[in-house]
């Protein structure tokens, strides 16, 4: 592994990538056999085999990380801004670290935890934390915890630290937990806690944007079992807190448990309530069907009203397993439990006509079989064809009534975006080769289907689209066009796997503007005179576009 300097720099080590992926593309072996020890994607492959997966920027980044010993490259930049930070202001280093400890909620903004960043920082700079009781309670420091209780014992239920956090909060908060080194110190010193007396049901306000650590959210209380069962997911410190009276129903930690069934079961068994949690809508989300059954057999309702946008819109869990696209296995499960097979969205679509629209036969065929069966209009048959990819019946219907798209309800012609958002790649192109409305807006932020396309980045979509009539300046709900889409999930890549450098490519072709440097800000660029921010590869092939045009 190659030995971080002491004041790295981003700029080389992105100088670094783009050297490396110019070597590669020139065949040289040692930049081939440099992706091949460091690179998941290229791991036992021959230089033909390496050379033929016509690897990018992106990869010559990770690659460069991992030689590091950082699993990507954004672990890579966090890692080298806070040592940065850490160089150039001493005084703000523990905050610093601290950010990467905890979640924004915690530490104020809007960041996730970086764990194995703090731990890599923390094993550089060992003094980090100092004598300070709170922060040995991030880290799992026993003899410091003890020595405060012997000082001070009332000590265990007041706030302290750079963020004001009571002890027991510090702890089960701390990324740290999801360490394997130190899962059990943490679980040793927060039985030492809770024995010398510290409260179960600690809590802090939540300084999530836009409230901040200054003011927190008073009205929104992030209690120690949140932490370790919604946001560490540790089924052993969720069940030594519930032993020792931590309240189940915190209003955040059955729902945030739902990724670790294990803290679900253990939430359930003492006592939690389901209802006004969203924990049903929420598993939904995930896909995990055995987790819904669990939540439906400790006495969720199948028929629960949803409890706002966007779930409002669709009316009961029934509803919106469909607009999920779930498995038959979950509406087999509601439906076991009681769901209503007739359930109508508030606009009274049909739960069966629903699941046709979205292209799921086999689910509208459950609801048929359990009395939710509806005459389906020639209307819904058309869509139902466009929906699951049926090009003969769905221009066979267009040819008895050639004027029918132009006959469909908004409600009808949203579907667009929204099989865009949900990949259904073949169902859109089909749609819009029938003459649907391209430019329709739907879906959880209102935007079109090529808004839903650049932000999935699935370029092949993208140009499509594009092809046929599609434009980068559709707006959205968030009040932007394409360029906010590509700029969000380039940096953040939402969806995992995406070509986001291809649908750049697709819609600098088809007349979005070229990007000029931000004098401002060396990470930005201008487009039509606003500014953004995107993945390196993006930024670097519009500034090159903008230069071949120039």
């Amino acid at each position: 592994m190659k030995r971080m300097p002491a004041r790295p720099d981003l700029g080389h080590l992105k100088k670094q990538a783009k050297e490396l992926l110019a070597l590669y593309r020139s065949n040289d072996p040692a930049a081939t056999a440099r992706f091949r020890e460091a690179l998941p994607a290229a791991a036992s492959k021959s230089d033909s085999a390496i050379t033929a997966l016509g690897l990018r920027l992106h990869d010559a980044q990770s690659c460069i990380a991992r030689e590091y010993g950082f699993p990507s490259w954004a672990d890579l930049q966090g890692f080298v801004l806070a040592r940065r930070a850490h160089a150039d202001d001493p005084a703000k280093a523990v905050l610093q670290w601290l950010r990467l400890v905890y979640a924004g909620d915690i530490a104020g903004g809007t960041n996730r935890a970086r764990p194995a960043l703090a731990l890599r920082l923390l094993e550089e700079s060992p003094g980090l934390p100092g004598d300070d009781p709170i922060l040995a309670c991030a880290v799992g420091n026993e003899a410091l915890i003890r020595q405060a209780i012997e000082r001070d014992p009332g000590w265990v239920n007041r706030a302290g630290g750079p963020l004001a956090l009571p002890p027991l909060v510090a702890l089960t908060h701390s990324g740290l937990l999801q360490l394997p080194d130190h899962k059990e110190r943490l679980r040793h010193c927060a039985k030492l806690l809770l024995d010398a007396g510290a409260d179960p049901n600690q809590s802090v306000g939540n300084r999530w944007l836009p409230a901040s650590l200054a003011q927190p959210d008073e009205t929104e209380r992030l209690s120690a079992l949140y932490g370790a069962a919604g946001q560490n997911r540790d089924a052993a410190l969720t069940r030594l807190l519930l032993d020792a009276g931590a309240d189940p129903d915190d209003g955040e930690s059955l729902y945030h448990s739902l990724e670790t069934p294990a803290c679900t079961r253990l939430l359930l068994e003492a006592g939690a309530r389901i209802a006004g949690t969203n924990a049903l809508y929420r598993v939904l989300d995930l896909d995990d069907v055995d987790t819904l059954r669990l939540l439906l057999a400790h006495g969720g309702d199948a028929n629960e009203p949803p409890m706002g946008p966007p779930t409002s819109d669709w009316g009961s869990l029934l509803l919106w397993a469909i607009r999920r696209r779930r498995s038959p296995a979950h509406i087999e499960a509601l439906l076991a439990a009681g769901a209503d097979p007739k359930a109508t969205t508030r606009d009274g679509t049909s739960a069966y006509v629903a699941a046709l629209r979205f292209g799921l036969p086999e689910v509208a065929s459950l609801l048929e079989q359990a009395g939710g069966g509806v005459a389906l209009p020639v209307d819904e048959a058309f869509i139902a064809a466009c929906a699951k990819g049926d090009e003969a019946a769905a221009r066979t219907v267009q040819a008895a009534h050639p004027d029918i798209v132009g006959s469909l309800s908004q409600a009808q012609l949203r579907l667009l975006p929204e099989l865009a958002a949900q990949g259904c790649a073949d169902a859109v192109k089909l749609m819009v080769r029938l003459g649907w409305p391209i430019a329709t807006r739907g879906g959880d932020w209102d935007a079109s289907a090529l808004n839903k396309a650049v932000f999935r980045g699935d370029a092949d979509l993208v140009r499509f689209l594009l092809e046929h009539g599609a434009s980068w300046q559709e707006r959205h709900g968030f009040d932007d066009n394409a360029c906010g889409g590509l700029s969000w999930a380039s940096c953040n890549e939402p969806e995992g796997e995406g070509d986001w450098l291809g649908c750049a490519e697709a819609l600098v072709a088809h007349g979005m503007p070229t990007a000029q440097p931000d004098p401002e800000s060396p990470d930005g660029v201008l487009i039509g005179g606003q500014r953004y921010v995107f993945s390196d590869e993006v930024t670097d092939f519009l500034l090159g576009a903008s230069a071949l045009r120039g």
